[in-house]
């Protein structure tokens, strides 16, 4: 992954807790832009400092069950391809299933793929790739988002704003 664009944010995305995609869209024709909220087991809700029990069906006992959710301490970071050749977004369940040992990749939460079913599937599906391109996965709690491109991402980390 050395070569990304604002490595030292990529590898501060790897180390989050959990993602949820918040956003994605295209400000321009071919290009694309994806806001990712940090998301946290939320252990202490931070304005009253108690305790937050999840809400289990009936029968079931809390343990140590805790809402996982985007707070006011999370990070939020924005990725930005100036162009791309193709992105699928999976609704995480339907993204968890399959067959994936035959894949190569970097990264846990974000990754950069060498090998992958998504890469497979462009060499057949689409032509006219004037440069090399790329696969990043980004697995999320609500969506897995896969991304080919000719050209890296652009990344960012927006400014924290905490209430106190």
């Amino acid at each position: 992954m050395g070569d990304i664009p604002g490595d030292e944010i990529w590898k501060q995305i790897d180390t989050c807790e959990y993602l949820y995609l918040q956003r994605l869209f295209e400000p321009h024709d071919n290009s694309l832009t994806i806001v990712l909220e940090e998301a946290i087991s939320n252990k202490i809700n931070i304005q009253s400092g108690k305790k937050v029990l999840a809400s289990l069906p009936e029968g079931l006992n809390e343990g140590d069950s805790w809402p996982i959710e985007h707070t006011p301490a999370c990070r939020v970071f924005t990725l930005s391809w100036k162009n791309y050749i193709s992105y699928c977004v999976t609704e995480e369940m339907h993204g968890s299933c399959g067959e994936y040992s035959d894949e190569t990749f970097e990264g846990r939460l974000i990754r950069v793929y060498s090998k992958s079913h998504f890469l497979d599937f462009l060499s057949k599906d689409t032509g006219a790739h004037f440069q090399p391109f790329r696969h990043y996965k980004i697995a999320c709690l609500n969506h897995v988002i896969d991304i080919a491109s000719e050209v890296q991402p652009v990344l960012e980390l927006q400014p924290r704003f905490l209430l106190t």
